[in-house]
């Protein structure tokens, strides 16, 4: 008979472990010593410790499900309550359970971590179905759109939920996405009968454009050419396979009158400028006849100078006022001369003048003589007013006299 703490052999070779209930068969041994049969079952005894061992690694240290965890725990438990191993089967067992509490934690976590993980899930789920529905009433068609494309990457990148949840979620997803489509569809297809319209008005200003562009009537073409970009920028853009066409066709035509017009406006600024000159010239020969001393030969001068100036024609619009004042100064210090002559020489002036004065005098002896009375007579009141009205009188005749001089002064002369 051999034996160790955990188990013995009888004379029979049966095997037996000791436990907390007492001895347990463990099986026979026949073919050696019992000692042989010991170390038999110690190592079978050994290899549950280290499968054991493992799988409480496994346990720790990787995702190991907890059902394949339970399945492994219950197939080992079955060999420890089988007692076909001699050790500590109450030790094993007790590890055993252990690992079922772990494992247990684990599925309580797992099922906590999921149940967060869904409730985060469909947290996230809503937040993109009320972006989607914000979405579908935008009118940023290309930066909407790519959102919601972008939502859809999101969305499939996200745990399912129930079924009810998930589908009634994803309804609503799907129709904000179907309403922008729609949106957008109806947009895009106004926007191309638009575009059509925009292709047809322009086809017409293009064909007017072309059809002026030989014009030599350049003030009024210029004007209608800037009326036809006007109705070109109100047209709208048309399809852009159309639009860079008509557009080079329509700016072409513009170059050619333009061009044209230019070429005839250089040459008239280059003979504008040569008119320029010679005005001043004219200018220049007018002032001379300043200041007039022969009035006649004067205005015969002049006169041929300004026969001279209408034959010239046209200068730059900018200089016109200048040289032209230049004449227009000439010809008023003429004219003042001619109304100077005018008063010196006229008879008729100096008569009326004359009698002016002759009228004034009496008047201002008359109003003497009555001062002078009214004084007399002691009546100051009316002397006093007599009075004012012939220092009015006197005012008025010397007046009159000065003129008179002048006008004898200018005939002496």
């Amino acid at each position: 008979m051999s034996s160790d703490p955990w188990g013995r052999v009888d004379e029979t070779g049966t095997v037996y472990v000791r436990t907390a209930d007492g001895e347990q068969v463990v099986g026979s041994w026949q073919a050696g010593s019992p000692d042989e049969a010991l170390a038999y079952f110690e190592r079978k005894y050994e290899g549950l410790v280290v499968e054991i061992g493992l799988l409480e690694k496994r346990v720790k240290t990787t995702d190991l499900s907890a059902k394949d965890a339970q399945a492994a725990v219950d197939h080992l438990r079955e060999q420890v309550d089988a007692h076909h191993a001699v050790g500590d089967l109450a030790a094993l067992t007790v590890r055993l359970d252990k690992l079922v509490e772990t494992v247990e934690a684990r599925r309580e976590e797992r099922k906590q971590q999921r149940a967060k993980q869904s409730d985060e899930a469909r947290h996230s789920k809503e937040a993109l179905v009320v972006e989607a529905e914000e979405l579908a009433a935008s009118d940023q068609w290309r930066a909407a759109g790519e959102r919601l494309r972008a939502l859809v990457d999101t969305w499939k990148g996200l745990p399912r939920l129930d079924r009810k949840s998930d589908d009634e979620l994803w309804h609503r997803f799907s129709h904000a996405r179907s309403a922008f489509s729609k949106r957008r569809k109806a947009h895009f297809a106004s926007l191309d009968a638009q575009r059509e319209d925009a292709r047809k008005t322009k086809e017409r200003l293009v064909a007017e454009a072309e059809g002026l562009s030989a014009s030599t009537d350049w003030g009024p073409t210029a004007a209608r050419y800037r009326e036809l970009m006007a109705d070109w920028k109100a047209a709208g853009r048309a399809q852009r396979e159309h639009e860079d066409d008509l557009w080079n066709r329509f700016r072409g035509a513009q170059d050619v009158f333009f061009a044209a017009r230019s070429s005839v406006f250089a040459e008239r600024d280059a003979e504008q400028t040569e008119n320029l000159k010679l005005k001043e010239e004219l200018a220049e020969e007018a002032e001379k006849l300043l200041p007039v001393t022969d009035l006649k030969a004067a205005r015969a001068a002049f006169r041929s100078i300004n026969e001279r100036w209408e034959a010239i024609g046209h200068v730059p619009r900018d200089s016109r006022p200048k040289v032209e004042g230049r004449m227009h100064t000439i010809e008023r210090a003429l004219q003042e001369s001619e109304e100077t002559e005018w008063r010196r020489t006229n008879p008729e002036a100096r008569a009326r003048a004359e009698g002016l004065t002759g009228q004034l005098q009496a008047a201002v002896d008359k109003l003497t003589g009555q001062i002078e009375q009214a004084r007399t007579q002691g009546n100051n009141s009316r002397a006093d007013k007599l009075q004012r009205e012939l220092e009015g009188r006197q005012a008025l005749l010397e007046q009159a006299l000065k003129g008179l001089q002048e006008l004898a002064n200018g005939m002496s002369s």
